[in-house]
This record gives C-alpha cells, sequence and structure tokens, in this order.
C-alpha cells in the first residue's frame, strides 16, 4: 500500500514538472495574499502593499499592532502584544519597506518602535518583555504563569539590518544605519551607524 501510494505522488509530481518551474512561487504568493487579505483588517494599521507570508506561526494582540507601507512579514513569524500589567495599550510599530524574515519572533508587553528599512535575517527575536525576573519567589512558578516583566521599551531606526538568530532584547534603542551580526544577543544599546557582534553584543565598528 505505501508503495502504491509513494507511486501515486511521485507520477503526480512527473505530471506537474511539466509546469513551469516558478509555479509553486505563484501558489505560495497567492496563498500569501489570500491570509492577508484575511486578516489585514484585524490590525490597528496596515499599510499598502504590505504582505504576511503564509502561513504564520502565531499572531496575536493584532489591533495594537502597526505595519507600514511596502512591508513583508515572512512565513512562520510570530507577532504578539500584550495587554496587561505594564500597559493596557501595548503598541508594536513596524515601519515602511520592513523584511522580516521567516521565523522571527516580536512581542510587545509595553512597546516596539521599528522605523523604516528594517532587514533581518531568519529566526530573529525582538522582545521588550520576559516571563518574571530571577527572583527566587518567580522560580518556584511555571515559566508560562510568571507575571510579564519589563526592562523598557524597544526602538530600532531607519535602514537596521540585523543578522539571523540575533536577540533584541528588553530596553534596547538601535540607532540608524546599524547592523547587528548573527547570532548577536544585544542587550545595551547601539549608536547611530554601528556594527555590533557577540554575546552579548559590543560594537565592532563604527562610521
Amino acid at each position: 500500500m505505501n508503495k502504491l501510494i509513494k507511486n501515486i505522488f511521485e507520477t503526480l509530481g512527473a505530471i506537474l514538472s511539466f509546469l513551469p518551474l516558478n509555479t509553486p512561487l505563484l501558489l505560495r504568493a497567492m496563498r500569501s495574499h489570500l491570509y492577508t487579505g484575511f486578516i489585514k483588517r484585524r490590525f490597528a494599521h496596515f499599510g499598502k502593499n504590505s504582505l504576511i507570508a503564509s502561513p504564520a506561526e502565531f499572531i496575536t494582540g493584532a489591533q495594537y499592532i502597526s505595519i507600514g507601507d511596502n512591508a513583508k512579514i515572512n512565513r512562520g513569524v510570530l507577532l504578539t502584544a500584550y495587554p496587561g500589567p505594564l500597559t493596557e495599550n501595548p503598541r508594536l510599530t513596524i515601519g515602511n519597506n520592513c523584511r522580516i524574515g521567516v521565523n522571527s519572533h516580536i512581542s510587545a508587553a509595553l512597546s516596539i518602535t521599528i522605523g523604516d528599512n528594517l532587514l533581518t535575517g531568519p529566526n530573529v527575536l525582538v522582545t521588550d518583555n520576559a516571563h518574571g525576573s530571577s527572583s527566587r519567589s518567580n522560580m518556584d512558578i511555571h515559566p508560562q504563569e510568571r507575571p510579564l516583566s519589563s526592562k523598557g521599551a524597544v526602538k530600532i531606526g531607519n535602514n537596521v539590518w540585523i543578522g539571523t538568530n540575533a536577540c533584541i532584547m528588553p530596553g534596547v534603542k538601535i540607532g540608524n544605519g546599524v547592523t547587528i551580526a548573527a547570532n548577536s544577543v544585544v542587550t545595551h544599546d547601539i549608536p547611530d551607524y554601528a556594527v555590533a557582534a557577540g554575546i552579548p553584543a559590543k560594537i565592532i565598528k563604527q562610521l
């Protein structure tokens, strides 16, 4: 039976191989535009020509999220905005012409502001919050049940490039024209036109 199913699918694949090579990309684009049309009215603002690629991993609190024009949120992305003890009106703002990489996670419980022309690699984390603190009392509670805490809002300037697997932590301000190297963890402010790398990230070049 398994061999029969395998042969059927391989035959179907062989038939589909006569279609143009870009057909899967066209089908994916159609699905993403359909998904965007379905979900965009839930956002506080959703700009012209912006797209959320399907499937998104998880989107919650869209009414607190604003997305500018010509932005692309790639597949597998988590966008979350949590009203609660930190603020009843969290804000997550993504500027114009931004490109958020595959499987990235942006989480606001207070405020995250992203300027124009951000480009990220895959698996990037930007967060202004954490599940609880490192206090002894918190450590006796399941991490998911700990109250959210924050060291402050996150602000990312214009024309910033954040590499694969980088983490932007709470309370951080990243200036204009900054490059964050892959696998970096940013725990302190980075000034304009700097290149930062490492864990924790340190400035290795500034123009």
